[in-house]
């Protein structure tokens, strides 16, 4: 199996044991991050949001991912995933099917995009009227994700230099 295919693996199994510090060592320095609602761009951020999704309000979540590794290289992978999570905000159940493709460099991830259909998971976290209005405009879900981050690094003080420059543009 290719080195970077374990490194994917690795990743997911991470999440799955809920092993934030695990997660990030997988990232390069200067990775970054996408999807339909986060935007970050260095290990830090991106440690953060980990730490945030396994340990929302400092108690273990229920996110559990399972995955497939279709493709890894020396430049770039793919894998097939759902997680399964109760959504915070809401209490409402959540089953995401993504597509995460990776670039590498170092052997670390360099860039993750996660691809998903917003529309379905707007349906399920949120429900409703703001589901629709979630699943049509990415800025409500990018603003709601910001903020929700933005919030857990308020109270972690590790992450708060990896933030610094943006809470200052966001507040």
């Amino acid at each position: 199996m290719h080195p970077n295919a374990l490194l994917l693996q690795r990743l997911f199994s991470s999440l799955n044991q809920h092993d934030h510090e695990a997660m990030a060592a997988c990232y390069h320095s200067r990775a970054t991050f996408t999807d339909i609602a986060f935007d970050l761009r260095g290990k830090e951020q991106i440690h953060a949001m980990w730490h945030m999704i396994c340990q929302p309000d400092d108690h273990t979540s229920d996110i559990r991912a399972m995955f497939h590794v279709i493709h890894a290289d020396d430049r770039s992978g793919w894998v097939n995933l759902i997680d399964d999570y109760t959504f915070s905000s809401t209490g409402r159940p959540v089953t995401n099917v993504i597509d995460s493709h990776f670039t590498f460099e170092n052997d670390l991830i360099m860039r993750q995009r996660d691809f998903c259909d917003p529309r379905a998971w707007a349906a399920m976290a949120l429900g409703g009227v703001r589901g629709l209005f979630a699943a049509q405009f990415h800025f409500l879900r990018s603003l709601k994700a910001r903020q929700m981050l933005l919030r857990f690094v308020d109270k972690h003080s590790e992450y708060q230099s990896a933030f610094s420059s943006t809470q200052e543009k966001t507040a």
